[in-house]
C-alpha cells in the first residue's frame, strides 16, 4: 500500500542568483491540505477498504477469471486513491520536513491510512496459497486478467517467506512506528543540522555545504569538507542509533520469513536475479584499478598534487572557468538534447517545466538531494531538485526529467503495472543524462572544452558506479556485522573506511572525521540495498547506448516501447530488442569498458 513517497500554469517562481526557479503547484493532487476534497477521499479509501476486506477475504480460492479480474481492479483503484493522498502529504512534506504542521499532516496521514490497509492484508497471503493450476487456467480464461500477470508473479515470489495472516496484519499495522518513525527522525534531522562555513555570517544548510565540495577554491573545499565532518561527528551517536535499529529490524523481519540473505527482499522487489547482482558488483569492483584508480591519480596530476584530499574528489578541473548555469540555459540544453533524439521526449517533457512539475529551489527545511515521485497514473509525476547552477546540477536535472518522461510513459499501464523496478527504473534517467552529455560533447569549441565534458562524465559515472557499488558493499558489511551484535560508531566508521579506500584507490588521503560520511546517505536509511539500481542503470545505458550509436532508425520507437511497459515485463524481455542481456557476465564490461576509453582519451589527451 502507498506510504510517503522518495520519495499549472503560472506556477510559482522563485527568482535569485540562477534565474526564475519553478516551485511545485500540487493543486492538480488536492487544493489545499483543508480541502473537503482529502476528508472526502480519506472516507471513501476507509469504505473501499472495509468493502473489499467484506467482499473477498477468504473467498479468493473461489473465484472465476471474470471474478479475480473485477478483484484487481478494485484492488487497483484503491491503490489509486491511496497513492494520490500520500503523494500530496508526502511532497509537501518534502519541500520542508522541518515544518511541524506538515510532519503532522503527513504522520497523520500515513497512521490512517495503514489503519484502513490492514484489513487489505489478506489479499496478498490468499493470492500466494492459489495453486499454480488455478491461476494458470484464469490467465488462459481472460486475456484482460492474464495482462496483470507480472503482479502475481512478484507476489507469488515472496510465497516461500510469507508469515501467518496475524504476523503479516500485524507487522503492516506497526509500520509507522517502525522503520517509517526512523526514516522521519532522519530526515528531519538532516534538513535542520546547520554547518558554520569560516567567513560566512549565516550557516548553510547540509545541501548548500555538499555544493561547497565542488567550489573551484580548494581552501572553501575544504572549509565545506571540515564542516561536514564536525557536525556529523557531533551527531554520529544518533545516526549510528538509526542505522543499528533499521539493521536490526530488518534482521528480525528476514530471520522470520526465512530469507536467505539480508540483499533477497530488495532483490525480489527489482525483479532481479541475485546472481545477476553479483556479476555487475563482481565486475565493477574487478574494474576499481583501471577506472577509479586511474581516473583520480590523472586528475591529482592536473591538480598538481602527489595526492588527493577527499574534497578534491568532485574538484573542477584547474582548466575549467568556473561559471554559474542559470536555469533556462540548463532548461535549454536538457530539452535540446531530448529533442535531437526526438522530438515526441521534449514533447512530453516540457510540461514539467510549464506546469509547475518541479520544484527546484534550495529553501530552509527542503530535503537534500532530488528525485522523481509519480505521484499516480491518473495524475502526473513531480519532479525535486536542489538547483544550484553547477554543470552537474544540469545533469541532475537531465537525469529526473528522464525518470519523469518514464513515469508519464509507463503511465498507460494502469497503478499496478506502471511501476518499475529500481534496476529499470533508472534507464530512462541514465540515458536523458547520456544525450545531454553526447550533445555538450559534440558542439564542444575546444580540446579544453572537450576534455573538461570529458572528465565530468567520466566522473559522474564513477559516481554513480564505483561510488554506488561501494556504498553497496558497505550496506552489505554493515548489515552482516550487525547480525553479530550492536555496531559502534568506530565500528560503522571502519566498515566505510574499508570500502572507500578500496574504490577511490591509493591516490587519496582521508582526512579525520570523513571516517563518518556515511552519516548523509539516505539511500541506507530509506531503501536497503537501494544503491546497486544505480550501477545497473549506468551499465544498462551504457550499453544501450552503444547500440543506439550503432542502429539507424528504429531505435527511438523500440526505446520507447520500452519505457511504455512500466513493471509489465522483466529485464530479459525488455532488453531482447535491443540483443542485450543483463544476465550475460560479459554484459557488464561492455558499460564499464566505455568509462575505461573515456579515461583513455583523457590520457591520450594528456600527452
Amino acid at each position: 500500500m502507498p506510504m510517503l513517497p522518495r520519495p499549472v500554469f503560472d506556477a510559482e517562481r522563485r527568482g535569485g542568483a540562477y534565474g526564475d526557479l519553478p516551485d511545485w503547484d500540487l493543486s492538480d493532487l488536492y487544493p489545499a491540505p483543508d480541502a473537503p476534497q482529502i476528508a472526502q477521499d480519506l472516507q471513501r479509501a476507509e469504505a473501499d477498504c472495509a468493502a473489499f476486506a467484506a467482499d473477498y477475504e477468504g473467498r479468493l480460492a473461489t473465484l472465476d477469471a471474470a471474478g479475480m479480474l473485477d478483484c484487481v481492479r478494485r484492488y487497483e483503484a484503491i491503490e489509486t486513491l491511496l497513492g494520490r493522498l500520500m503523494s500530496y502529504a508526502g511532497l509537501r512534506y518534502y519541500q520542508n520536513t522541518t515544518d511541524a504542521a506538515r510532519a503532522k499532516f503527513m504522520a497523520d496521514m500515513q497512521d490512517r491510512i495503514t489503519g484502513y490497509t490492514t484489513p487489505l492484508v489478506f489479499f496478498q497471503l490468499e493470492v500466494n496459497r492459489l495453486p499454480d493450476e488455478v491461476l494458470a487456467e484464469h490467465f488462459d480464461a481472460s486475456a484482460d486478467l492474464a495482462r496483470y500477470k507480472p503482479i502475481f508473479d512478484r507476489m507469488r515470489a515472496m510465497r516461500p517467506y510469507q508469515l501467518s495472516d496475524e504476523l503479516e496484519k500485524f507487522l503492516h499495522d506497526q509500520s509507522t512506528v517502525g522503520a517509517a518513525a526512523w526514516n522521519r527522525l532522519f530526515d528531519e534531522t538532516m534538513a535542520g543540522l546547520e554547518f558554520d562555513i569560516d567567513g560566512e555570517e549565516e550557516p548553510f544548510g547540509l545541501e548548500a555545504t555538499l555544493n561547497l565540495l565542488t567550489d573551484p577554491m580548494r581552501d572553501r573545499r575544504e572549509a565545506g569538507a571540515q564542516a561536514l565532518a564536525r557536525v556529523f561527528g557531533a551527531n554520529i551517536r544518533l545516526f549510528a542509533r538509526v542505522h543499528n535499529t533499521l539493521a536490526k529490524e530488518k534482521e528480525i523481519e528476514d530471520r522470520w520469513r526465512t530469507m536467505p540473505t539480508p540483499q533477497t527482499a530488495r532483490h525480489i522487489a527489482n525483479h532481479v536475479e541475485p546472481e545477476v547482482v553479483q556479476a555487475l558488483r563482481d565486475a565493477v569492483v574487478a574494474a576499481y584499478p583501471k577506472l577509479s584508480h586511474r581516473y583520480y591519480a590523472l586528475k591529482a596530476r592536473w591538480m598538481g598534487l602527489e595526492k588527493l584530499e577527499v574534497w578534491d574528489r568532485n574538484a573542477p578541473l584547474p582548466i575549467e572557468p568556473p561559471r554559474t548555469i542559470q536555469w533556462d540555459e540548463a532548461r535549454e540544453t536538457v530539452m535540446n538534447a531530448y529533442a535531437e533524439f526526438d522530438p515526441k521526449l521534449a514533447e512530453i517533457a516540457t510540461p514539467f517545466f510549464e506546469r509547475g512539475w518541479i520544484d527546484a529551489g534550495v529553501k530552509p527545511g527542503k530535503a537534500p538531494g532530488a528525485f522523481a515521485h509519480p505521484t499516480v497514473t491518473e495524475v502526473h509525476p513531480y519532479i525535486m531538485l536542489n538547483y544550484m547552477g553547477k554543470p552537474r546540477d544540469v545533469m541532475t536535472l537531465a537525469h529526473e526529467l528522464g525518470h519523469g518522461v518514464h513515469q508519464v510513459l509507463a503511465a498507460g499501464q494502469g497503478e499496478l503495472l506502471s511501476s518499475t523496478p529500481l534496476t529499470l527504473a533508472e534507464t530512462a534517467s541514465v540515458f536523458g543524462e547520456m544525450l545531454t552529455f553526447r550533445r555538450l560533447l559534440a558542439n564542444a569549441k575546444s580540446d579544453a572544452e572537450r576534455k573538461t565534458l570529458l572528465a565530468g562524465k567520466v566522473e559522474d559515472m564513477i559516481n554513480t558506479v564505483v561510488r554506488q557499488i561501494a556504498f553497496y558493499d558497505f550496506e552489505c558489511k554493515l548489515h552482516a556485522a550487525r547480525r553479530e551484535g550492536e555496531l559502534t560508531p568506530d565500528d560503522i566508521n571502519a566498515l566505510w573506511m574499508s570500502v572507500q579506500a578500496e574504490s577511490l584507490g591509493p591516490v587519496f588521503n582521508f582526512m579525520d572525521g570523513y571516517e563518518s560520511f556515511w552519516a548523509y546517505i539516505p539511500h541506507f536509511v530509506h531503501s536497503p540495498f537501494y544503491v546497486y539500481a544505480y550501477a545497473f542503470g549506468d551499465g544498462l545505458v551504457n550499453a544501450l547506448y552503444a547500440v543506439y550509436e550503432e542502429s539507424g532508425a528504429g531505435f527511438q520507437e523500440k526505446y520507447f516501447e520500452m519505457l511504455r511497459a512500466g513493471g509489465s515485463k522483466h529485464h530479459k524481455e525488455l532488453l531482447a530488442p535491443f540483443g542485450l542481456d543483463a544476465s550475460d557476465p560479459a554484459f557488464w564490461d561492455k558499460g564499464l569498458n566505455m568509462i575505461s576509453d573515456m579515461i583513455d582519451e583523457l590520457e591520450r589527451m594528456e600527452g
